[in-house]
């Protein structure tokens, strides 16, 4: 179990294998498994993912009223020419939207690592696939999310995965973080440049409070999945720039841990500040009693 990316770069600079199966290998090792049946539970995770998106029905909305319908708009608008983002990011966007009303509405999802952010990781990797599906197989999909899978996983060892605990930075910023470094993988650039990407990524987005209005994982985190996304994007485009954070990864994990710890507890979940303390979501939350 890593505790640094930089220990995961150091190993993946003095070994034959590729990043991903260092850190597959290490995962089979932990639950005492076969590579091969670690790679096979990973891909399934894959497959749910793309079958969450596949699956996305507009016309559902989530039991509180709040959320459902956002991705079947984006689209709709897509169609029409509406849209000034491109093809790419606006797939990105719509499917982000969808994994994310998808778990509001109580569907099958895939939480990236959050049931909160589940939506980035998904929205960025498929819609890759989508771009290159004969070079980018299922297989080549499921060694992606291990890279993903190895960020978080130094995320959670180093700093928390938890709103509650660091706020909505651990959440939709780490899904943010492991996006951009599974797509800068599959882009073909180096651990060092996947972890670039990460570190631009969750800087980004450091102090981002967690305040779920009437204590839903609906409104904002929805669309602040699509913001997660898009921001995975563009971290891994300056990293495979040669664009490089000037704070090292980790270090920017940890600063992520130090602002969690100094957020106020209004802010970690609660419901009780930021846009949950406003004066609409105090109504909303009325009406839902």
């Amino acid at each position: 179990m890593y505790g640094s990316l930089a220990q995961l770069e150091n190993d993946a600079a003095s070994s034959d294998k590729p990043l991903w199966q260092i850190i597959m290998d290490d995962d089979a090792q932990d639950q005492g498994i076969r590579p091969q049946t670690d790679f096979n539970k990973m891909k399934s995770m894959y497959m749910a993912m793309k079958d969450s998106i596949a699956k996305y029905d507009p016309a559902l909305q989530s039991t509180s009223g709040l959320s459902g319908g956002d991705a079947g708009r984006l689209e709709a608008a897509a169609a029409h020419g509406r849209l000034i983002a491109g093809d790419f990011i606006t797939s990105v966007m719509g499917k982000a939207l969808k994994v994310a009303e998808s778990n509001a509405c109580m569907k099958r999802i895939v939480a990236a690592p959050t049931a909160g952010s589940c939506g980035i990781v998904p929205a960025v990797l498929i819609s890759f696939q989508e771009r290159d599906p004969d070079t980018c197989t299922d297989d080549r999909m499921t060694e992606a999310l291990y890279v993903a899978g190895g960020i978080g996983g130094v995320i959670a060892r180093r700093a928390s995965l938890s709103g509650a605990e660091g706020g909505c930075q651990a959440e939709i910023g780490s899904a943010s973080a492991m996006a951009a470094g599974a797509l800068t993988y599959l882009r073909g650039g180096t651990p060092h440049q996947v972890f670039n990407a990460s570190a631009l990524a969750l800087k980004g987005l450091l102090g981002l409070v967690c305040d779920p209005v009437c204590g839903l994982v609906e409104v904002p985190c929805i669309k602040r999945n699509v913001i997660g996304a898009v921001n995975a994007v563009t971290s891994s485009d300056m990293a495979v720039s040669g664009i490089e954070s000037r704070i090292p990864a980790d270090e920017v994990i940890d600063a992520m841990k130090s602002v969690g710890r100094m957020m106020d507890g209004t802010l970690r979940e609660t419901g009780k500040g930021g846009l949950a303390a406003s004066e609409t979501a105090r109504k909303l939350s009325e009406s839902q009693e």
